[in-house]
């Protein structure tokens, strides 16, 4: 599995720290979720857009 690094101002650090120590889990998994929950997001969107393209 790849690495990455994300940077994000104090504020938002803050809110999903907030967020993690609430659920119980690292912060790490907090924004994993976050991420992947906006891409499937994205994709159904872009699908969507296709097939209203197609029409």
């Amino acid at each position: 599995m790849s690495a990455f690094t994300i940077v994000l101002d104090p504020a938002t650090a803050r809110f999903y720290e907030n967020v993690a120590q609430a659920a119980g889990v690292c912060v790490e998994q907090v924004l994993s979720d976050a991420l992947f929950k906006l891409a499937g997001e994205l994709a159904l969107e872009a699908i969507a857009r296709g097939y209203q393209n197609r029409t």
